[in-house]
């Protein structure tokens, strides 16, 4: 970690944007998310399942999507564990098109933050993320507490 990268609380303002990223999703990355998290619901993995289920189609899960919509946080941060606290609202689901061949992702995640709120006594800022997929905000209230020096 680069203590001339890594941001201190006294630089910081209300507003200020941490950055920005965008994330290609494809079914394969799905399928390993699985194998980590043991989450091997057909929704994930099979078109014909989550459609008839109701679902547009295969979804990301839901907490890869926050986990991807995080790193934002942790990589500006420069250390994971500086991250004290994420709490998020799922609002929609991430459907992941089966582009299997191409090079082209079955989605794309698209995540900025900004700092949304400073505390000097908990030696904290709150970063605020806008997280979208396909125009649409797929997590909401998602606000991660990071401490610095």
């Amino acid at each position: 970690m680069s203590t001339a990268t890594t941001p201190t609380l006294a630089s910081l303002t209300v507003g200020q944007d941490i950055g920005s990223r965008s994330i290609d999703v494809a079914r394969t990355d799905l399928v390993k998310y699985a194998g980590a998290s043991g989450d091997f619901n057909p929704i994930h993995w099979n078109e014909a399942f989550a459609t008839g289920v109701g679902l547009p189609g295969v979804i990301a899960h839901g907490m890869f999507t926050m986990g991807a919509a995080v790193q934002l946080v942790t990589d500006w941060a420069g250390d994971p564990a500086a991250v004290v606290d994420f709490q998020t609202r799922f609002t929609k689901p991430v459907p992941v098109a089966d582009t299997t061949g191409t090079p082209e992702p079955g989605a794309v995640i698209e995540v900025s933050g900004a700092i949304g709120a400073l505390d000097a006594g908990a030696g904290t800022a709150r970063v605020d993320l806008t997280v979208v997929s396909g125009g649409q905000k797929v997590l909401v209230k998602a606000q991660a507490v990071v401490r610095l020096a």
